[in-house]
C-alpha cells in the first residue's frame, strides 16, 4: 500500500554558489559555540557542586539534567519552530540567548543556593530537592544549546552529502569544546575566576550570534517550494535499529568515560589538571572521529555497514583501553618525583591518556555522522532527523553515565563494567548486521569476538588503587589487604612489609595510616581542640579516614554526640575495621552518627551546632577538595560552633606549593583572625600542620587541664596522647608554630580561596609529586613569636614551654 503524501514546509539550501562558501564559516561558528558550552558546563558544575555536594549521586543528577536539557532542546526545535524562519537567524538568536542566560546563572545559582540550603535535609527528600535545583538552573540554557544543531540542519540538503555537513558541524562543535576545556582548566579558572570565565564565554556567544546573523542576512533561504511533498511514515524496523544502536553508542561512550576518568585519575593524580586533560583528550577523539565519519559517509556505499563496523572496532578499543590502563600504565618505570615541575608530568600524562582513550573516542565520534547517513532519505526534514539521532545518542549517554557511576561500579567493579560495555557495543553491531538480514555471519563473528574480549579484560590491580602514580615504586613493598570500588571512590588497605604499619588509600594515595607521623596528626586533630575546649560534648568530624581522629574523642568522658561526615560508605563500613584498635571501634560506638554525604553540603544544610568541628579532608590538590577550604565554608563552620567552640583544619605541606599553603592560611585566618598554627613535624622538618580557630582569642588554662588529667576518667585521654609521643600536655603544646597575627604581614597578597574562584585546587595541583615541605615550614616558623597571652600557667611551666617550642 502506498504511503500517504503529505504537504510539508520543505526547505531548500541557499543557492549553489553561496552554500560552499558559507558552510566552512559555520564550522568555525560551531567551534565557538562548543567552546562556550564547555566553559559554562565547568563553571555551572562548580557552582552547583558547592550547593548540592560532590557525591556521585549529586554529580549524576547534574550531568543527567545537563544532558537531558540538550536532548529536550534537540527534539523541541523542529516541533515548535517553523521552517519559515531562516535557520541561521534562529541559530544566532539561540547563541545570543545562551550568552545572556550564562551571565544570569553566575548570580542565579548562588542565590537559589541560599534559598535551598536552609530547607533541605538528607535522604531521599534531599535527593529530590537536588534534582529540582539542578533542573531550575540547568534546563533553560541546556535546552537552547541542544537546539542549535537541529536549527542549522535545515540549511543542508537531505542527502548523504548534505547530512555529512552536520557531521562536520558536530565535529567542529566538539573541537571547540576541547579548546574550551583546555582554556578553562588551564587558564581561565587557574588565573582568573568563574566570573571572568563566564563573561569570556558570553562575549564569544555574542560574537557567534552576530556573525551568524550577518551570514543569514547576506544569504538566500527558501523555506518552501510549490509541489514539495514527502512520505511521512512511522519509523521502520531498520530505522529503529539505527536509533537503538546510536543510543547504545552514547551509553558505551559516557559509561567508558566515567570508568576511564576514575581509573586514569588514579594513575595521574586526581587534580583539576588531570580531569581537564582527560576531558580534552576524550572530546578531541570525538571531534576527530566525527570529522572522519562525516567524510566517510560521503564515500561509502552503505553507511549502515560502516556504522556497524564502528561498533565492532569500539569493542576492540574498549578492550585496548582496559589493557593499557590496568597493565601498561601502572608498570611504566616512572618516578613522578623526578619531574622538575607538574607541567612535565602533565605532558607525559597527556601522551599516556591519548594512548588509552583516543582510539575508542574517535570511533564514538564517527558513529554519529554515520548514523545520520544511514537514516537520511531524499526530501526528509534534516532538522527532525538530526534531532532524533542526537536525542537518542544523548539519552543513551545519560543512561550509560548514571548506570556506571551510581550503580554498576559499586556493584560489580570497573573490570566487569568494561565487560558490560563490550557486550553492549557487540549488541549494537549485531543489531545493525542483522537489521536487513544481509550479514548474519558478521553478527556471529561479532558475538565471538565480544566473548573473547570479555574474557581478556584484565583484573583491576590493587597497586593502582593503593599507590596510583607511585605504583611501580611500591612493587614488593606492601601486602594488599583489601581493595574496594565504591560509588564515590576506590579504596584500598595495605600492610607495609618493612614496618608492619597499616595504610588506608583512597584515590591512589595514602589517606591515613598507623605510621607514627600519621598517627600524631590524627590524634592532634582531636586532642588539640578537645583540650582547648573546657567541656566538649558534641563533635563534628569531616572525613572518616581511618577513624583515628574520630576515635580519639571517644576517650573524653564529657562526649555525648559524635557526628562523622563521610562521602564514601566503604570507608567506615569496611576500611575502619582494619584500624579498629587505633580508632577505638568508633564506627560502632553508641555516641557515633555517620552521615554519608558531602561534608560541605551537610554543614550548609544542618541547623545543629557543635563544640568542636575538626576537618581532615583529602589533599586540596584533589579536584573538589578546595571547596572545604574556602572562606565561605569556614564562615559556615564558624556559624555552627557553639559559644567557645573550637575548629581544627588539616593543612598538608607535602605535595603542595608555598602559594597554596599561604592561600590556605590566609583564607582560614580571614575568618578566624585569632587562629593558631600547630606543627606535625618529622625530625624537626615540616610534614603537615593543624590550624586551630575560635571566634574569640584562644585561652588555655593549665591548672584546669591539670585537674582534668588528675581525674581517673581522663586516663584514656592520657594514654591516647602517650601512644603517639605526647607524654604530657607540655609536649603537645610544644608543637605551637605561630598565630594568625604572627604571619599576617607574610600573608599579605596571598590568594583568598573563595567559592567564586576555588583557586586553591589550581595552586595545590602544581605541587603534585613535589616535596618541598621542609622549606615551606621554615618559611612559616620564621615569623613565630612566643604566645605570651594564650596560656595561663606558672612561670616554671611557661619557661619549659618556651624552651620546648625553641627546640
Amino acid at each position: 500500500m502506498a504511503s500517504p503524501k503529505l504537504k510539508i514546509e520543505s526547505r531548500r539550501a541557499p543557492d549553489a554558489q553561496a552554500l560552499p562558501a558559507a558552510l566552512p564559516l559555520l564550522i568555525l561558528l560551531f567551534a565557538g559555540s562548543g567552546a562556550c558550552a564547555l566553559v559554562y558546563e565547568v563553571v555551572w558544575f562548580q557552582l552547583l557542586e558547592l550547593v548540592v555536594g560532590s557525591t556521585a549521586v549529586s554529580i549524576g543528577v547534574l550531568l543527567a539534567t545537563y544532558m537531558g536539557g540538550m536532548c529536550i532542546g534537540s527534539l523541541a526545535l523542529p516541533r515548535f519552530i517553523s521552517r519559515h524562519h531562516h535557520p541561521l537567524k534562529i541559530y544566532a538568536t539561540l547563541e545570543f540567548t545562551i550568552g545572556v542566560i550564562g551571565v544570569l546563572e553566575l548570580f542565579l545559582i548562588p542565590l537559589i543556593g541560599k534559598l535551598y540550603s536552609p530547607i533541605v535535609g538528607h535522604g531521599a527528600g534531599a535527593l529530590v530537592m537536588r534534582a529540582v535545583l539542578a533542573m531550575i538552573c540547568l534546563l533553560p540554557p541546556t535546552i537552547l544549546m541542544g537546539a542549535t544543531l537541529p536549527a542549522v540542519a535545515r540549511w543542508v540538503d537531505s542527502s548523504a552529502k548534505g547530512v555529512s555537513w552536520l557531521g562536520f558541524f558536530y565535529g567542529s562543535n566538539i573541537v571547540g569544546a576541547v579548546v574550551g576545556a583546555v582554556v578553562t582548566g588551564f587558564y581561565l579558572l587557574r588565573l582568573q575566576d568563574q566570573a571572568v570565565a563566564t563573561y569570556a564565554a558570553a562575549a564569544l556567544n555574542v560574537i557567534v550570534a552576530v556573525l551568524g546573523w550577518s551570514i543569514a542576512s547576506s544569504s538566500t533561504y527558501i523555506s518552501e517550494l510549490p509541489g514539495d511533498t514527502i512520505a511521512e511514515t512511522p519509523a521502520s524496523l531498520d530505522a529503529r535499529t539505527v536509533y537503538i544502536a546510536i543510543a547504545i553508542s552514547g551509553a558505551t561512550a559516557l559509561g567508558a568515560e566515567v570508568v576511564w576518568t576514575r581509573l586514569l585519575s588514579l594513575t595521574f593524580g586526581a587534580s583539576v589538571y588531570t580531569f581537564s586533560m582527560i576531558l580534552a583528550v576524550f572530546l578531541a577523539g570525538l571531534g576527530i572521529g566525527s570529522s572522519f565519519g562525516a567524510w566517510l559517509a560521503r564515500v561509502v556505499e552503505s553507511a549502515r555497514s560502516a556504522f556497524a563496523w564502528c561498533q565492532v572496532l569500539i569493542m576492540l578499543a574498549l578492550a585496548w583501553g582496559a589493557a593499557v590502563i590496568y597493565l601498561a600504565l601502572p608498570n611504566w618505570p616512572i618516578n613522578p618525583s623526578l619531574a622538575p615541575s607538574a607541567w612535565y608530568s602533565l605532558q607525559l600524562d597527556l601522551v599516556r591518556c591519548a594512548l588509552a582513550v583516543l582510539p575508542a573516542a574517535c570511533l564514538w565520534g564517527a558513529s554519529f555522522p554515520l548514523a545520520l547517513a544511514a537514516l537520511v532519505a531524499p526530501g526528509q526534514d534534516a532538522s527532525r532527523l538530526v534531532s532524533r539521532v542526537y536525542a537518542a545518542n544523548t539519552v543513551g549517554a545519560i543512561v550509560g553515565s548514571l548506570l556506571c557511576s551510581i550503580a554498576l561500579i559499586p556493584l560489580i567493579g570497573t573490570q566487569d563494567v568494561q565487560r558490560v560495555l563490550i557486550v553492549a557495543a557487540a549488541a549494537a553491531a549485531m543489531m545493525l548486521f542483522l537489521s536487513r538480514g544481509t550479514a548474519p555471519m558478521l553478527a556471529g563473528v561479532s558475538f565471538v569476538v565480544a566473548a573473547v574480549l570479555v574474557a581478556a579484560v584484565p583484573k583491576l590491580p590493587g597497586g593502582l588503587v593503593a599507590h596510583g602514580r607511585w605504583a611501580v615504586t611500591w612493587l614488593g613493598r606492601t601486602e594488599m589487604l583489601y581493595v574496594g570500588e565504591g560509588m564515590n571512590s576506590s579504596v584500598a588497605v595495605t600492610k607495609v612489609l618493612a614496618s608492619g604499619a597499616t595504610q588506608f588509600h583512597v584515590a591512589g594515595k595514602v589517606e591515613a595510616s598507623s605510621l607514627p607521623q600519621d598517627m600524631r596528626l590524627q590524634r592532634m586533630l582531636a586532642h588539640l581542640p578537645a583540650l582547648v575546649h573546657p567541656n566538649p560534648k558534641s563533635v563534628l568530624v569531616v572525613g572518616f579516614g581511618a577513624g583515628v581522629t574520630a576515635g580519639s574523642f571517644i576517650a573524653y568522658p564529657s562526649l555525648e554526640r559524635l557526628v562523622i561526615c563521610e562521602i564514601e560508605p566503604l570507608v567506615p563500613k569496611v576500611v575502619s575495621t582494619w584500624f579498629a584498635k587505633e580508632n577505638n571501634s568508633v564506627a560502632s560506638n553508641p555516641h557515633t552518627e555517620i552521615v554519608f554525604d558531602d561534608a560541605r553540603s551537610f554543614v550548609l544544610t544542618t541547623d545543629e551546632q557543635f563544640d568542636i568541628i575538626t576537618s581532615d579532608p583529602i589533599n586540596p590538590w584533589v579536584k573538589g577538595a578546595a571547596s572545604l577550604y574556602t572562606r565561605e565554608y569556614f564562615e559556615a563552620v564558624k556559624k555552627h560552633l557553639k559559644p567557645g567552640g573550637v575548629v581544627t583544619q588539616w593543612v598538608p605541606l607535602y605535595e603542595s606549593t608555598l602559594d597554596a599553603v599561604r592561600s590556605e592560611l590566609a583564607t582560614f585566618f580571614e575568618v578566624f583572625p585569632n587562629g593558631t598554627i600547630w606543627a606535625n613535624n618529622i625530625d624537626g622538618a615540616g610534614y603537615d600542620i593543624v590550624l586551630l580557630g575560635q571566634a574569640e582569642p584562644t585561652k588555655i588554662d593549665m591548672s584546669a587541664l591539670e585537674k582534668r588529667f588528675a581525674d581517673a576518667k581522663y586516663q584514656p585521654v592520657g594514654a591516647s596522647l602517650t601512644e603517639v609521643g605526647f607524654t604530657s600536655p607540655l609536649t603537645l603544646f610544644s608543637t605551637y608554630a605561630g598565630s594568625g597575627a604572627d604571619v599576617a604581614e607574610w600573608l599579605k597578597g596571598s590568594t583568598i580561596n573563595t567559592d567564586r574562584n576555588l583557586r586553591l585546587q589550581y595552586l595545590a595541583g602544581l605541587g603534585l609529586n613535589q616535596y618541598t615541605e621542609a622549606s615551606i615550614f621554615s618559611e612559616i616558623v620564621k615569623h613565630r613569636r612566643f604566645p605570651e597571652k594564650m596560656f595561663a600557667a606558672d612561670s616554671s611551666w611557661m619557661s619549659q614551654l618556651r624552651s620546648s617550642i625553641g627546640r
